[in-house]
């Protein structure tokens, strides 16, 4: 009896250690260390980057200077700044992806699409796993996850 409430528990733990890593989305800092900023190349930084529902953009910047407005395609391509579907004016604006597809984002600040290259355009996934997050908050689960694991088999080895 005590043997089979060990492998129930160790059986646990291991899938809650692997679905943690599976289920997890990812915090995407748009420029990086960079940050939203004029001349920056934002098509670069994207091109090797795989999005996915659930993953989070994340536009630092400074807000006296920038904003970042989401888009249709037209008003991307043309820098149109008039009509935005959203606008996003915090300096630190977490932006959710909830659904698939192409999403476009310029900086609202007159010049700065068109002659400094404020835009990003990406390509949202809607399935399949987000890739391990680099963001330390998913570390700190994975550690907090790894450790309850093995308290819960130590647990249960003790009373075996």
């Amino acid at each position: 009896m005590a043997a089979a409430f060990v492998g129930r528990v160790a059986f646990f733990a291991i899938s809650m250690v692997l679905l943690s890593s599976f289920a997890t989305a990812t915090d995407f800092v748009v420029g990086d260390n960079d940050g939203w900023k004029l001349d920056y190349n934002y098509t670069k930084w994207a091109q090797d980057k795989v999005f996915h529902v659930g993953d989070v953009l994340v536009f630092k910047y400074n807000n006296d200077s920038h904003n970042v407005l989401k888009v249709n395609a037209t008003s991307f391509k043309d820098c149109v700044t008039s009509d935005p579907l959203e606008t996003f004016r915090s300096g630190h604006d977490w932006i959710s992806l909830q659904s698939p597809g192409k999403k476009w984002y310029i900086c609202g600040i007159a010049g700065h699409c068109a002659d400094h290259q404020m835009k990003l355009v990406i390509n949202v996934l809607a399935d399949g796993p987000a890739p391990a997050p680099t963001s330390s908050s998913h570390s700190l689960v994975s550690s907090l996850a790894v450790m309850v694991a093995a308290a819960m088999i130590g647990v249960a080895a003790i009373f075996a």
